[in-house]
């Protein structure tokens, strides 16, 4: 079983017009809401795709209610555990560009966050777990090594998704794959990467501090995966046409993790990684099983 922990879940409303006028009364074309926060994102993308997920985290509220309601609808399994508060709701707007709106969550009590570390104490080495998003408030920025270590005892394979100092701390229990993109990666070394020469080196960077495997997102440039042993593998985006990027890159860790499952090769790991998460750049939100594996088809006919 892969399960996620997304410890600031939210619900995401997407609102799409032609424009936006500041100050004025705006009608949207159309809008939606759909569960939001990257492990959220990454355990709806592995039911899509036919391989088993649980989202683990806490939830807060009606919106909480909510949220575990559109999670069912998914059908992905849940394990959130209530706190206090309201879970947060982000606003996605699409208008000549995207603009996000995402607001803080509620503070996590500290019984909270023990309830949720023995949970993963319960993990194997046949499960894996990702550890994807940001910190909400009043948590430690070094929260992802702790539940790392918590299932360090059990040889239980982790990814992390986060940025700075969340990610760095982490990199003492060699998770086995983390996934910066282009700018969270040069962020880190506070610099502007301008080759792939230069982002492998960064990355080679973090291996020496601990990561084990390093999917590097670029957008619309591909993708770099710098494995632990041997040289490094880099994958273009299939042809399309954007829609949006939210969830992109979380649909490229699942990508992942669904591949190494099935496969055991990094390299098409990678390969479906690119396609899931481009097949849901071009989508309106998270990519369905048919029109990723369909991309897969076209963009690589021997996967």
């Amino acid at each position: 079983m892969i399960y996620t922990v997304t410890l600031n879940p939210a619900i995401d409303h997407t609102v799409r017009m032609e424009s936006i006028r500041y100050g004025a009364v705006n009608r949207a074309q159309e809008g939606w809401i759909v569960p939001g926060g990257k492990g959220i994102n990454v355990s709806i993308l592995l039911c899509r795709i036919g391989m088993e997920s649980t989202a683990l985290g806490f939830c807060a509220g009606v919106t909480g209610e909510l949220l575990e309601q559109l999670m069912i609808r998914e059908g992905c399994p849940t394990e959130l555990i209530k706190i206090p508060g309201m879970t947060r709701i982000n606003t996605k707007l699409q208008a000549e560009g995207e603009t996000d709106i995402n607001t803080p969550g509620p503070p996590v009590p500290e019984d909270a966050v023990e309830r949720l570390m023995r949970r993963l104490e319960a993990l194997n080495a046949d499960d894996c777990l990702v550890l994807a998003g940001s910190v909400p408030p009043g948590l430690p920025q070094d929260i992802y090594r702790q539940m790392i270590q918590r299932v360090s005892g059990q040889a239980v394979p982790t990814v992390v998704d986060t940025e700075g100092e969340a990610l760095l701390s982490a990199l003492v229990y060699r998770p086995f794959l983390i996934k910066p993109n282009g700018d969270e990666l040069g962020a880190i070394f506070k610099r502007e990467l301008q080759s792939q020469e230069e982002i492998v080196g960064c990355a080679r960077s973090l291996q020496q501090f601990g990561a084990r495997h390093v999917l590097v997102s670029l957008g619309a440039d591909g993708a770099l995966l710098i494995p632990e042993r041997g040289e490094p593998l880099y994958c273009p985006v299939p042809p399309g046409r954007a829609v949006g990027t939210v969830g992109a890159g979380d649909s490229m860790v699942a990508g992942f993790l669904y591949g190494w499952r099935k496969t055991g090769s990094l390299r098409e790991a990678l390969r479906l990684s690119v396609c899931c998460g481009s097949a849901t750049a071009f989508s309106p939100w998270l990519a369905d099983r048919e029109s990723i594996f369909q991309l897969a088809a076209s963009f690589y006919p021997d996967i």
